[in-house]
């Protein structure tokens, strides 16, 4: 029986730095390790309200995570935010990540974190030679902007060796752009491995209660101890007054200055969003980059019935172009099967890979389609989508 196939995006994935690669201080890396560090792409949403303890995970950009342990009382609203002016906009930067501070917390549980971190696979980070004799430093340069002047900390984490090492930077001016480059020291203990697993975290940590701070800050590799990782925090949450921005993020082999550092390098949109597909895709609205159009009701050919009639599973005809990281979620707001002029309630939505190719199954339990092909149909007007997620 004949397949239908839509292909949705085109392009090719980027090229992964090699583990000899080298990195010139006069021009940009070939090929950054961190994706959308210019937070352009923001395939769900462009904003995102109602952020608390219990809402760890992605929002709004594409590849940066909303990470909150323990129960502070406090509530964030996260942006994209749209830059006109300031130093960050100056320097090329159009777009960066907010969180505004919506309820305060001034008094912080023991046990109370907030980060906003990005997790970059192992088989990307053999540049830094980790775990051997001719391991490398790390250097990350970005912009950032607070409300609340002080100490901040940054930290990598190691989750495959479980080791960890934080740095300070600090907050000079209020409401100001400043760039900033905080460099870690090389670690001979540890190799990340390969594969498409989680190797490290760039973490920014907005605040941490007095679990976090107990002991002094450990500012060389070693064995993760939650007690040495943000030593000197300030609370960012204490006021509904607080903001935090940041852009421009990126993370070089070797040390370098505020001098030395190479420039950002700015993707194409397309090559940028292509990257981001790796992990995440979204079709529908919702601030998607693609739209779902519906033609009399119906938003996409989208699979068949099996042979014998049943509507218990579909032939997956969906192929995405970038193929993600793994066999992904899949999610679905507003939208049923239809076939042959009923729409039935879709009861498990799939992913499975072909030929080195996502595709998406759908499973209609005990129901017999009267046509061949099935369709997707729009229930509502707003936020209708499906969506593939292979994030770390």
């Amino acid at each position: 029986m004949p397949i239908s196939k839509i292909n949705l995006t085109s392009g090719i994935t980027g090229v992964l730095p090699s583990s000899n690669a080298t990195y010139s201080t006069s021009r940009p890396s070939a090929n950054p390790l961190i994706i959308n560090g210019n937070m352009e792409v923001a395939q769900r949403s462009s904003s995102h309200n109602s952020l608390t303890n219990g809402s760890s995970g992605y929002h709004t950009v594409d590849r940066w995570k909303w990470h909150e342990n323990g129960s502070s009382s406090s509530v964030w609203t996260m942006t994209q935010e749209t830059l006109t002016s300031g130093n960050a906009y100056a320097d090329g930067f159009n777009n960066a990540l907010k969180i505004d501070c919506t309820t305060a917390d001034t008094s912080l549980g023991g046990d109370d974190t907030l980060h906003i971190e990005q997790r970059i696979e192992k088989q990307n980070l053999g540049a830094f030679k980790k775990g051997t004799a001719n391991a490398q430093k790390f250097t990350v340069a970005f912009w950032v902007k607070a409300t609340k002047t002080g100490t901040n900390i940054l930290e990598l984490h190691d989750q495959v060796n479980d080791r960890s090492v934080s740095a300070t930077y600090t907050i000079s001016t209020t409401n100001t752009w400043e760039h900033k480059v905080v460099t870690f020291p090389a670690d001979t203990t540890g190799n990340f491995g390969t594969g498409s697993d989680l190797g490290l975290i760039v973490r920014y940590y907005i605040y941490a209660g007095a679990n976090y701070q107990s002991s002094s800050l450990q500012t060389v590799w070693g064995s993760a101890n939650t007690t040495k990782r943000a030593n000197g925090q300030v609370n960012n949450a204490d006021s509904t007054s607080n903001n935090w921005h940041l852009t421009g993020v990126q993370i070089e082999v070797g040390e370098f200055s505020s001098t030395t550092i190479s420039p950002f390098q700015h993707e194409d949109f397309g090559d940028s969003l292509i990257r981001c597909q790796r992990y995440f895709q979204q079709y529908g609205s919702n601030n998607a980059i693609y739209n779902i159009t519906p033609v009399n009701g119906h938003a996409m050919l989208l699979g068949a019935r099996d042979t014998g009639g049943n509507a218990n599973w579909t032939y997956p005809v969906l192929y995405q172009s970038t193929p993600l990281r793994a066999n992904p979620t899949i999610s679905r707001n507003d939208l049923d099967w239809w076939s042959g002029g009923t729409a039935y309630g879709i009861s498990g939505l799939g992913g499975n890979q072909y030929a080195g190719f996502n595709a998406l199954e759908g499973y209609v339990s005990g129901t017999t389609f009267s046509e061949n092909v099935v369709l997707l149909k729009i229930n509502g007007t707003q936020h209708t989508y499906l969506r593939f997620d292979a994030e770390l």
